[in-house]
């Protein structure tokens, strides 16, 4: 009871019970989105196309403004901490780049876009102070990345949102010999097919869905991309740098 009291408590402090009420599929949480003590509420949303119909996914709304949406469009759907841009795109909706319209909740049972609800007020905040939500958190956002197998010449997608994730890639880009057999948790084999071509160009940048690399995304050394246990060139002269 106690542990439940909490986690209402905290949602409050997000959102008012007005802000909410009838939002289908509501949840509260903490941590993630590159930050341990961000909370964030979690709530069902989808994107329409009408060729493919509803896409269904889980939107994350961070307190710093930081929002991410975990794709379920199909069971086993690896799509996840997608930006809402990307999240739309994935869908197949056919007049993207508009997602505060496209994306919808489920409130009192009918959808109801993005724009339309409270859920946008922190992201609007952080918008207009000109920092962002990830810079808001004091964190680099970092684009995903490809590395190719060497066994069957097929390049594999990694995100790099935590250290964790980071250091996969890192160790992936240095291996000569690495093959999808290699990615961590099992997430790909050789037998899976490659990322199409108007797929990859999504990066995860927070500033435009098709970036092709800029200071929003591309980071040049932080804590988070590079690590004081590595031996590599780019590494040692990062914390040697960093211990000046």
């Amino acid at each position: 009871m106690e542990d439940t009291d909490t986690a209402n408590t905290m949602k409050m402090t997000l959102f008012s019970e007005e802000e909410v009420r009838d939002i289908y599929g509501l949840k509260w949480g903490c941590g993630g989105g590159g930050s341990d003590d961000d909370d964030y509420i979690e709530v069902s949303c989808g994107c329409t196309s009408h060729r493919y119909g509803d896409a269904a996914g889980r939107l994350r709304v961070f307190s710093s403004g930081f929002l991410e949406i975990s794709c379920e469009c199909f069971p086993g759907c690896k799509e996840d901490k997608l930006t809402p841009a990307a999240f739309e795109q994935h869908s197949g909706r056919e007049t993207s780049r508009k997602w505060k319209n496209n994306i919808w909740v489920i409130v009192d049972g009918y959808k109801m876009p993005l724009y339309k609800t409270a859920l946008l007020k922190y992201y609007n905040q952080a918008s207009k102070s000109g920092n962002g939500s990830s810079r808001s958190r004091n964190v680099k956002v970092h684009r995903d990345e490809f590395v190719r197998c060497r066994e069957c010449n097929k390049e594999r997608r990694f995100r790099l949102r935590n250290k964790e994730e980071c250091r996969s890639y890192h160790d992936a880009l240095a291996d000569l010999n690495w093959k999808c057999s290699d990615m961590p948790h099992d997430e790909v084999n050789c037998d899976d097919d490659e990322e199409r071509a108007s797929r990859r160009i999504y990066r995860g940048c927070s500033q435009s869905s098709t970036c092709k690399g800029c200071t929003s995304c591309v980071c040049f050394g932080c804590e988070i991309c590079r690590f004081s246990d590595c031996s590599c060139q780019t590494c040692s002269d990062f914390t040697r740098n960093a211990e000046a």
